[in-house]
């Protein structure tokens, strides 16, 4: 904003002298209001996007394999808690859930929608992707019917399968503390926490490091928030911080053990 104030009053100065100066800091100051109004518009706008299109496609995930369970009902509402949601903010949620278990509601023109917000940014659509599956798996399973819808999902947002494994490996616990008799990581743990970091377990280590310091970089919640994150999910965003990490120690362990 000051950066346009004093590029107004230059301009100014140097067209119309002193005079000049005050009008183009003055031009200059109401552009610089326009233009961040309308920047906070469209960031406040993006949030509520993200957040409709959460709770619509997770509807719609639910009802893929014919029913929603009542666990997955009970995880959509753990999901409200952990946003923070007030009484207004839950019924809209609970009204989007709706429309998205609709036999007429149009996926693809949803994610249509929630495209443009989360473009390029892989983390956006991971985070968008590890609640969807939060609440799906919440009976204990991924129902192939589910599964196949998440991906048209994942595909739909511009994803690769391969995000889509690596959300599915937060899921199964195995970056939550999973490890085998004596603290020793499992072979399952350990294979998960790879795909976690979208690395080989091949990769060398300064690879893996590179690999783990892109991840958070990217994953940061501000960073997150600044691209449209609704704040309420700033703290699903530091939770996948922490499982980055835990799969980066889980390797780190392994590889040390190995040595």
């Amino acid at each position: 904003m000051l950066t346009v104030i004093l590029i107004g009053a230059l301009l100014g100065l140097w067209i119309g002298g002193p005079l000049g100066l005050l009008i183009g800091g003055g031009i200059g100051y109401w552009i610089a209001r326009r233009w961040r109004r309308s920047a906070l518009g469209r960031l406040a706008s993006a949030r509520a996007q993200f957040l409709e299109s959460t709770f619509a496609v997770m509807g719609c995930l639910c009802k893929a394999d014919g029913r929603v369970s009542e666990d997955e009902l009970e995880a959509s509402r753990r999901i409200w808690d952990q946003l923070r949601l007030d009484e207004g903010q839950r019924a809209r949620a609970r009204a989007d859930f709706n429309r998205g278990k609709a036999a007429d509601f149009d996926l693809d023109a949803e994610l249509a929608r929630l495209r443009p917000i989360v473009g390029q940014q892989s983390a956006l659509r991971q985070v968008f992707l590890q609640i969807q599956l939060a609440a799906i798996a919440a009976d204990g399973r991924l129902d192939p019917a589910e599964h196949e819808m998440l991906v048209r999902v994942a595909r739909g947002l511009g994803c690769s399968e391969s995000e889509v494994a690596q959300i599915e490996a937060m899921l199964r616990g195995a970056t939550a503390g999973d490890a085998g008799q004596g603290g020793a990581p499992s072979a399952q743990a350990l294979e998960d926490a790879y795909r976690v970091l979208g690395v080989e377990p091949g990769a060398s280590d300064s690879e893996i490091k590179r690999a783990y310091r892109k991840l958070m970089s990217e994953n940061h919640p501000d960073k997150l928030a600044a691209k449209g994150l609704p704040e309420s999910m700033r703290e699903m965003a530091e939770k996948r911080t922490r499982e980055i990490t835990h799969a980066y120690d889980l390797i780190k362990q392994a590889r040390a053990e190995a040595a």
